[in-house]
């Protein structure tokens, strides 16, 4: 990645700082890294901490996805890109659904209708688990941005290009997550708790960008992969956060599950096991299941396989949240 360019939708973000720091850290002599989003006080912000003075190849590059020929300009002379831009609260993309549609799905399509006219050669798109299976309209908007970038493949022709996905769980600490919210609140002695029998998969910032650059070295193109990662019980996130807080049940917000899915057993048939992630392998793609098996190691999960937080064999217990509380979430939100 040294000799590459590097562009990052939304990388003013959690996952965006944290992109951009591993990338620094890793190649610092990177011939250009471009940090694309819509706020400019944002990445005033970021400047701050990464300053182009410091990193000659850092860029701060304001657009948004909506704006097809604002990317067009930003995507000249990139290799590769991560997509990390999105709308993603539940709650606001359900009050304003055609906004949360307009830069997910529209700004989705956008950005590969510019990756197709500017010689990008690798496209990862970060995407969740509530693409699987969605039922909110953010879910939706993701499996609908999900799907066009795996199709994209479809459209490459001769162009050294290829399209993946990424589909994970929550972040630990990221903003708008359940662990900063309970920090905040627990001076108040009560939290409050959705639904007790509610399971998360858990993330760290880090393995999520590790994820995204093995995925740049390592996608055939037209994955889905998914990583394996452990589960959490809510109750026993606020019980790592304030064990001296009552815990009041509130019930589920319009558009939440009790259980995160991320592979649902519609998909098992075309599912792969890779060891550290599962590949959900499209239909209809230039090789095969069992080429891809053949050439990578992976082997076909069983029929009828699913993978979701409730079933999920590794759970976090309430030392092992505290213990990743402390490591992964930042001073400034335990404050």
């Amino acid at each position: 990645m040294t000799d590459k360019s590097i562009l990052i939708t939304g990388g003013t973000g959690s996952f965006g700082n944290a992109f951009v720091r591993t990338v620094l850290q890793r190649h610092p002599d990177i011939r250009r890294l471009v940090v694309f989003s819509r706020d400019e006080l944002k990445q005033f912000e970021m400047a701050q901490v990464f300053s182009e003075k410091k990193y000659p190849g850092l860029r701060y590059f304001i657009g948004d996805v909506r704006d097809e020929s604002r990317l067009r300009r930003a995507l000249e002379g990139i290799d590769i890109v991560v997509h990390a831009a999105a709308l993603k609260q539940v709650p606001a993309a359900e009050y304003n659904p055609f906004e949360c549609i307009k830069t997910n799905v529209l700004g989705a399509q956008n950005l590969i209708e510019a990756c197709l006219s500017n010689g990008v050669q690798r496209v990862v798109a970060l995407s969740t688990d509530k693409a699987a299976a969605p039922v909110n309209l953010y879910g939706a908007t993701k499996l609908c941005s999900d799907k066009l970038f795996i199709a994209a493949n479809n459209i490459t022709g001769r162009r050294d290009l290829r399209f993946s996905v990424v589909r994970y769980g929550n972040v630990m600490g990221s903003r708008g997550s359940v662990i900063p919210f309970f920090l905040e609140r627990r001076t108040g002695g009560v939290l409050p708790i959705t639904d007790p029998r509610m399971t998360r998969f858990n993330i760290s910032l880090q393995e999520g960008v590790d994820m995204v650059l093995w995925s740049i070295e390592n996608a055939w193109g037209g994955e889905v992969l998914v990583p394996k990662i452990p589960s959490y019980r809510i109750t026993d996130v606020a019980t790592a956060v304030a064990p001296e807080c009552r815990h009041e049940i509130v019930g589920i917000r319009p558009g939440e599950k009790i259980h995160e899915e991320m592979i649902t057993s519609s998909d098992s048939a075309s599912t792969v096991d890779l060891g550290r992630y599962y590949a959900i392998l499209p239909t209809g793609a230039q090789y095969t299941l069992e080429d891809y098996c053949a050439k990578t190691g992976a082997k076909p999960v069983a029929p009828g396989f699913a993978y979701d937080s409730g079933t999920n064999p590794d759970f976090l217990s309430v030392d092992d949240l505290r213990g990743l509380i402390g490591k992964n979430v930042s001073a400034s939100a335990a404050a």
